[in-house]
């Protein structure tokens, strides 16, 4: 099993970018493209945080699902 990040889903919906992110939640450029390409064997939660809040999202499981 795996965990992705669905944050390229999610920003193609809205139209941003992953700069557009990272003004936003103050999570740097280069760690969005990171998380958002599900590169990263970790992520901050802190980061996590910020950008479920500046995405306005509340449940986890909008920015997380487990895959097989």
């Amino acid at each position: 099993m795996q965990l992705h990040v669905k944050l390229d889903e999610i920003l193609r919906e809205r139209g941003w970018s992953g700069k557009v992110l990272a003004e936003k939640s103050g999570v740097s450029e280069n760690r969005i493209s990171e998380i958002r390409g599900n590169q990263r064997t970790t992520i901050n939660r802190e980061h996590i945080a910020k950008i479920m809040k500046a995405l306005d999202i509340i449940d986890m499981n909008e920015l997380f699902e487990v895959r097989d």
